[in-house]
């Protein structure tokens, strides 16, 4: 099926800060004026919204390449958050996750990946599938 995922559930009991810069990143000419002041960011406050139902998994696999997701990134993905058709999500299907852009219609579900390379994967009413979880950050290493 194309991207394999192991599911890691995160550690919310101690503040995650890091170093925040106030002023904006400007893909343009810097401004030699501008104040540089710091604030602090909680890393599990800005991608953690539903800690009892948030998971964090890591991508194997090229599936979804066209849509930027590599080998290696790291999903943040909430199970609270309704399942909507062009999701991305992880899905459960016969024994597997995997993760791939979800296509609900009224009597079916297809999952679709982000590279020509795979086909497309029709929901059979008799598969052991669930939509799992769906996607809401995306972290890759540059």
């Amino acid at each position: 099926m194309g991207s394999k995922i192991k599911i890691y559930s995160p550690e919310t009991s101690q503040t995650l800060y890091i170093t925040l810069t106030e002023s904006t990143v400007k893909a343009g000419f810097p401004s030699p004026a501008e104040d540089h002041s710091e604030l602090k960011l909680d890393l599990n406050k800005e991608l953690i919204k539903n800690p009892s139902s948030t998971f964090f998994a890591r991508v194997s696999g090229e599936s979804m390449i066209d849509d930027g997701v590599d080998n290696g990134d790291l999903l943040v993905i909430d199970k609270s958050v309704l399942p909507y058709d062009g999701a991305m999500a992880v899905c459960y299907i016969d024994g597997e996750f995997t993760l791939k852009r979800v296509k609900i219609e009224k009597e079916s579900v297809t999952l679709i990946p982000a590279n020509s390379k795979f086909s497309p994967v029709k929901i059979d009413k008799g598969s052991d599938f669930q939509i799992w979880g769906v996607v809401r950050y995306l972290i890759k290493k540059m």
